[in-house]
């Protein structure tokens, strides 16, 4: 298969996706529900499209401002509030964390999204901090499926390198394929959440989705009870957890040193 029938088959399964979530958002909106719960930038931007007077309550939403999903987030000002994926400064705390489990590292290679701000805003934050680690960062563009083995193993052949998975759609959707990858090539990588840990990633730091979800619940409940989400400031984690996986660390030959075993929130054996 050549690479325009690739391009091809990957813009018709978004058009088949994207005309499929407008198919349910459109059914969910018509039974006029009292609130609409919505997971992810994605989902939140497709019920805003579909009412303006249902009130929503999102989720991991990574920039709700630059999305157009509220007007600011002190002040949400429409029919939707909720919660942000993070705030931005957590993307230098990834980079800083080479320093602790392998300062071996003199480059990093930035897996994002270029197609959503946020993908450029977290490389920006990374940027900012690399002068500071004495670490050279780079940014791999996730624009389709099939060239991110080929990005990490062109990557992988410089010395000294490690690799940041910052916050995608399309890095969300291939996580297996990255963490196999980065095993093979022995890189060490940071992630964002622990279910990355847990399939099988080296080390995450980031918000607690699961706790997202819980603090939603309660927002529902104030919006069922009377109050507007205009009036509802949009709020970022409450809690940043760091997992690692020694597992991992074994079988790519990283030292954990026990400093930061011991600031762990999860460590997986």
């Amino acid at each position: 298969m050549d690479g325009w029938t690739q391009h091809s088959d990957c813009c018709s399964l978004e058009r088949c996706k994207t005309t499929e979530l407008r198919k349910f958002v459109d059914e969910l909106v018509a039974l006029a529900p009292d609130v609409i719960l919505a997971g992810g930038g994605t989902g939140a931007e497709a019920m805003l499209k579909a009412t303006r007077t249902i009130p929503i309550v999102f989720t991991i939403v990574p920039d709700p401002v630059g999305a157009g999903i509220v007007e600011r987030l002190s002040r949400p000002g429409g029919n939707a509030t909720g919660f942000v994926m993070f705030e931005y400064n957590l993307c230098g705390k990834w980079l800083e964390l080479f320093r602790e489990f392998a300062p071996s590292v003199k480059q990093a290679a930035v897996l994002r999204d270029p197609g959503f701000a946020h993908g450029i805003g977290q490389f920006a934050d990374i940027q900012a901090v690399a002068p500071s680690v004495g670490i050279e960062v780079s940014p791999i563009d996730l624009r389709e499926p099939n060239q991110i083995e080929r990005a990490i193993e062109s990557f992988a052949q410089s010395p000294n390198s490690g690799l940041i998975v910052a916050a995608s759609g399309i890095g969300a959707n291939n996580i297996k394929l990255i963490i196999a990858t980065a095993a093979r090539y022995k890189l060490p990588a940071v992630y964002i959440q622990r279910a990355l840990v847990v399939a099988g990633g080296l080390i995450s730091y980031g918000p607690n989705f699961d706790d997202q979800y819980r603090r939603a619940a309660a927002y529902i409940d104030r919006i069922l009870k009377g109050e507007k989400p205009a009036g509802l400031p949009v709020q970022a984690p409450s809690k940043y957890e760091l997992i690692i996986n020694l597992k991992t660390a074994r079988a790519i030959g990283l030292t954990i040193p026990p400093s930061l075993l011991a600031r762990a929130d999860e460590v997986i054996e």
